[in-house]
């Protein structure tokens, strides 16, 4: 039994570790992950960011690029960030480039648009994979909580980006992988996942469905 307890500790250290080294890590079915707290990530300046330190507040986690039909939802983003911050939303922006390759440059250049166009100011972390096998833990575990909710086919973004994965795999919406760029995901204070919310989702749907967790 002293064996069995040891080995989980490990396991459990290991995952934290890979957390932080943005690498995949090997985690045994006896170490479950319970929230998002358990998890860590890098910023942009390859600092460990510990997501307990965002414990009690609601989390807007978001896979984001600098070159897509959906960057102008970064001004979105803010002005949802600008009204709810003080009251305990926090934005969690991780840039990708495995979506048509629409987020290019480095960390410092891709931050420095976002500020500079968009005025933003929610925390930004290093560039990630979000998909595949280099895909950061957190984003493993996001998936596993909420699976792909589908395009809105009314909007014609929605509608293509649905006719192209279709035409590549009739079954792609059982796929819980993340499909393109301004995924979001809701995060309660208890750090559970809530809702998973497509790039074409309105705003208006996001600002009704955290103002229900503030």
């Amino acid at each position: 039994m002293k064996h069995i307890k040891t080995f989980v500790i490990l396991m459990a250290g290991m995952m934290m570790l890979g957390a932080c080294n943005q690498k995949k890590a090997e985690v045994a079915e006896t170490t479950p992950v319970d929230n998002i707290y358990q998890f860590c990530v890098l910023n942009g300046t390859g600092d460990t960011v510990m997501l307990s330190d965002y414990a009690g507040k609601v989390l807007l986690v978001v896979n984001t690029a600098t070159q897509c039909g959906f960057t102008p939802q970064y001004e979105e983003l803010q002005a949802l960030y600008a009204t709810y911050h003080d009251k305990g939303l926090e934005i969690i922006d991780f840039p990708c480039n495995q979506f048509g390759e629409q987020a290019p440059g480095t960390f410092e250049q891709i931050h420095a648009f976002c500020t500079g166009t968009y005025g933003t100011t929610f925390p930004q972390m290093a560039k990630v994979d979000v998909n595949g096998e280099q895909a950061i833990p957190l984003y493993t575990w996001l998936k596993s909580k909420a699976g792909f909710g589908g395009f809105d086919t009314t909007d014609p973004r929605g509608a293509y980006l649905h006719a192209a994965f279709l035409a590549q795999d009739s079954l792609y919406a059982q796929n819980p992988d993340i499909k393109w760029n301004f995924t979001k995901f809701l995060i309660d204070r208890e750090g559970n996942v809530v809702c998973r919310f497509e790039p074409t989702a309105p705003i208006n749907a996001i600002n009704e469905a955290v103002e229900k967790l503030l």
